[in-house]
């Protein structure tokens, strides 16, 4: 990987970069990527900057969160200190971390020296994606690939076509970064499904029976997937914790929307 010669130390990333868990740019080690609802931004470790993020865009460097009025004006910020990247949460909601470690107001959290990373504000309707990558070093000697660890982390689902296509239609206002998502309703899916593949008979109890598969297949490792493991009312619950996962562990990512642009069976 080839660094740009003469690449800035602080720049906005180029808004064909939907999401950074499929990769970055070429940039020195230790750099960071920041991306939220509305664009991202590249800070190299030695730019003496710091980042801040929040609802307000015109007052922030990575929008997260916009037309939730439960997120912060600046909810947090990221600043570099003895060589690694630390994350302070200044806002009333709490940041989630991979594996459910919450990082409450006032408090701070050392980010790992590189990979990916999605954290999430957590609002009482929704939780708000803020995905953070470092750019990797030179492995130490010895260390082989298991230098990359914290990718590790994130290890997607292995889903059939048909699973993986209606859980895209479904979470999709999570993907296109929508201020105030929540899954689809099965009336609506049923209609994009259908539209895509009319020769496969989709309606809403073929949607639905896809996605109550995969979260019975899944909820003995994930939390929070079956009825017993939610109290009442259950509402939308049981996708939305479903979704969490699967965008915690990359398992579906702003890149998969291309699946719903495909153009119809015929």
């Amino acid at each position: 990987m080839t660094v740009p010669r003469f690449q800035p130390k602080v720049e906005f990333l180029p808004a064909e970069i939907r999401t950074l868990s499929d990769g970055i740019p070429p940039a020195q080690p230790g750099t960071l990527f920041a991306l939220g609802a509305r664009g991202g931004m590249r800070v190299a470790p030695d730019a003496g900057f710091t980042l801040v993020f929040g609802r307000q865009e015109d007052s922030v460097h990575v929008c997260v969160g916009p037309g939730d009025t439960h997120v912060s004006r600046r909810h947090g910020h990221i600043t570099r200190e003895n060589s690694r990247w630390i994350l302070y949460n200044t806002g009333k909601l709490a940041i989630r971390f991979p594996g459910s470690r919450l990082v409450l107001r006032g408090q701070s959290a050392e980010l790992p020296p590189a990979g990916y990373m999605p954290l999430f504000i957590v609002a009482p309707d929704q939780d708000h994606l803020f995905e953070v990558r470092i750019a990797a070093g030179a492995a130490p000697l010895g260390a082989g690939a298991r230098n990359e660890a914290p990718t590790d982390e994130r290890r997607p689902w292995r889903l059939e076509a048909s699973e993986h296509l209606v859980l895209v239609c479904l979470s999709q206002r999570y993907l296109r970064h929508d201020p105030d998502p929540q899954p689809l309703t099965w009336a609506q899916v049923a209609d994009e499904l259908g539209r895509l593949q009319p020769k496969a008979g989709w309606n809403q109890k073929k949607a639905a029976r896809r996605v109550e598969k995969v979260r019975h297949q899944l909820s003995g490792e994930v939390p929070g997937l079956l009825e017993h493991e939610v109290a009442p009312p259950i509402g939308n619950a049981l996708n939305v914790n479903l979704i969490r996962n699967l965008l915690i562990t990359g398992t579906i990512t702003p890149d998969h929307l291309s699946l719903l642009d495909e153009p119809p069976e015929r």
